[in-house]
């Protein structure tokens, strides 16, 4: 388990062990976010783009073209009046 100690201006070093595996490099911003249990997780705010890549599992994959993507714009925003 990685450890660290707040300094007395409330600042924390985040253990090099967990910067790697969050992939954190010197600028990236972080969020802190407190569960309903009481955890506290840190959240990587940038994102590598290819890190994202591949986590939404499309089971269907369909080409439509750029008037089929209209047509269900139109009709998307008509069920919305």
């Amino acid at each position: 388990m990685a450890s660290a100690t707040i300094t007395s201006k409330g600042q924390v070093t985040i253990p090099k062990e967990i910067r790697d595996y969050l992939k954190l490099e010197t600028g990236t911003k972080v969020d802190f976010v407190i569960t309903e249990s009481g955890e506290v997780k840190v959240i990587p705010l940038v994102v590598n783009a290819q890190t994202l890549s591949g986590i939404l599992k499309r089971t269907e994959k369909k080409i439509v073209t750029l008037e089929e993507m209209e047509k269900a714009i139109r009709k998307g925003a008509s069920d919305w009046t």
